[in-house]
């Protein structure tokens, strides 16, 4: 099974698992907005006294949080399906996909239940009927813990339905699948936008923003915790508080506006890395990039362009059509510094040789850093499938190709412009060869890279061996490059000093 670690599994079982208690395997597939999801159903799997199979062995049931966005997607997540129920012969299926049962059941009509994305207690309430506890006689009258779930879900009976849950926010998961020193945060659920191409609105319901205090509350917790990076995520992130009309809600004090810029600024001062996905060039974006380069917020973008011809961009319904170079040079008057990923669609419907080069050049005056593409795909209920004039498929992996290879080409030049630079590197693992020392060679990323994503930097710790950890921020002396990663050796380790009060002991960092 994917994503839930040993570590993550150990944390569980801190928690006083006993032989009676039922064990649940969980897969978590697709982007970090379904990431999010399962740490929130891990979480009330704990809180209800379930423990977390690592592996198949020993799971009574698994729960699959699947995705559905496009059909290579569709197929892991039902191979994946398959795989536990041959595993385990129980399984509970989440996530995007879910919100096409009828395409579940007709490859797995054994599974044991399908709910839609973002539901929590639906998933929870499976849970239940298909492993109920041996409850303890002094434990067994307590209620059951519901941490919420989107608008207009039933509660359980034995919950009171709380003010934010009205609202569509869920309360903050415990559990975490990503390593201490970073989160993702999800400010907002769903997608107001039509785009030909995508079925998230079909799958994941219209844009629901949390409000700002709730969202705040739990980056304080996080950095509290020992979090140092955040990354904001959200179908459409630009648009956060749209949908509530930017009210305001209660932060240490404070009443904040639900608004991207508010919040930007609110999490700038609490000192942690603070990175934003999935960001559409709306005017208001300048705000942010003015923070950025003042420091408060990580200079960093990820901005889903998809295409450059205003003709294309008109058939994708995507917002701005025919602004973005503009855009994009008005955010680096404002913030040198900044580094822009984006992602693209090549071979969309009707794209013609004349408008795919009008692509490539877009790629050669935007010099964007970090870039992202695949060759358009029908998907299941898409507006543009019924478009005309398909691209061949020869021809769509003949233009992804040659994009890629200008893309590959602007981002060696672009890093091979940081040779000899100091630049702030966040470790995220070591890389020790059988002969090193511990702690001899590291991996970490830059302001400008986002896990799992971005590039990386391979760094010598010199002669700070065996005294860095996981998590710490570094200087490194930049001393070679090449397409997509860094390579140097640290030469400093200077201390970490959020602006949040930290919980437990942690050493100097």
């Amino acid at each position: 099974m994917t994503n839930v670690s040993e570590s993550a599994v150990a944390d569980l079982r801190e928690t006083g698992a006993t032989p009676a208690l039922k064990r649940v395997g969980f897969i978590s597939l697709g982007c970090p907005k379904a990431l999010v999801d399962s740490e929130r159903i891990l979480t009330q799997l704990r809180a209800e006294g379930y423990e977390v199979a690592p592996s198949y062995d020993g799971a009574d049931a698994v729960i699959v949080n699947t995705c559905g966005f496009i059909t290579p997607a569709v197929e892991e997540s039902l191979a994946a399906i398959g795989e536990a129920l041959d595993a385990t012969g129980k399984v509970i299926v989440t996530g995007c996909l879910g919100e096409r049962p009828e395409k579940i059941m007709e490859r797995h009509p054994k599974v044991a239940a399908i709910t839609g994305s973002e539901a929590v207690d639906e998933v929870m309430g499976h849970v239940r009927e298909l492993l109920p506890l041996d409850l303890d006689a002094f434990t067994g009258l307590l209620p059951v813990a519901a941490p919420g779930t989107r608008a207009g879900a039933q509660q359980p009976v034995t919950q009171p339905v709380r003010e934010d849950t009205r609202h569509g926010d869920v309360f903050a998961p415990s559990v975490k699948l990503t390593p201490r020193h970073y989160a993702y945060v999800k400010i907002a659920e769903g997608c107001n936008h039509t785009c030909a191409f995508c079925i998230i609105p079909k799958l994941r319901g219209r844009q629901v923003s949390r409000d700002a205090g709730a969202v705040l509350y739990e980056a304080f917790r996080l950095i509290a915790g020992g979090t140092k990076e955040l990354m904001i995520i959200s179908q459409d992130t630009s648009a956060y508080g749209v949908d509530v009309r930017y009210r305001e809600s209660e932060f240490q004090g404070e009443q904040v506006r639900a608004h991207l810029t508010d919040l930007a600024v609110k999490l700038g001062e609490m000192g942690a890395w603070v990175r934003m996905h999935y960001v559409y060039p709306y005017p208001h974006v300048e705000r942010v990039v003015e923070l950025m380069g003042q420091g408060k917020i990580l200079p960093y973008l990820d901005v889903p362009l998809q295409h450059a011809s205003p003709r294309i961009l008109k058939l994708m319904r995507r917002p701005g059509a025919g602004k973005q170079l503009d855009t994009i040079r008005r955010w680096r008057e404002l913030c040198p510094e900044l580094v822009i990923r984006s992602t693209f669609i090549v071979g969309f419907p009707g794209e013609t040789e004349e408008e795919f080069q009008a692509l490539l050049q877009f790629l050669e005056d935007a010099r964007l850093d970090r870039v992202g593409a695949f060759a358009y795909s029908d998907v299941e209920e898409a507006d543009a499938n019924a478009l005309p004039d398909p691209v061949p498929e020869e021809v769509k992996q003949e233009r992804l190709a040659r994009f890629m290879a200008v893309a590959q080409r602007i981002s060696t030049e672009k890093l091979a412009e940081k040779v000899g630079r100091v630049m702030d590197v966040i470790v995220d693992e070591f890389n020790d060869d059988e002969d090193d020392s511990p702690g001899t060679r590291l991996i970490g990323r830059t302001k400008g890279d986002a896990p799992g994503i971005d590039g990386q930097v391979y760094l010598y710790a010199g002669d700070f061996a065996g005294q860095i950890r996981i998590g710490d921020i570094v200087q490194a002396r930049i001393e070679d490059s090449d397409e997509y990663d860094l390579f140097g050796e640290v030469v400093a380790r200077p201390e970490w000093r959020p602006n949040v009060p930290q919980l437990g002991h942690f050493g100097r960092h």
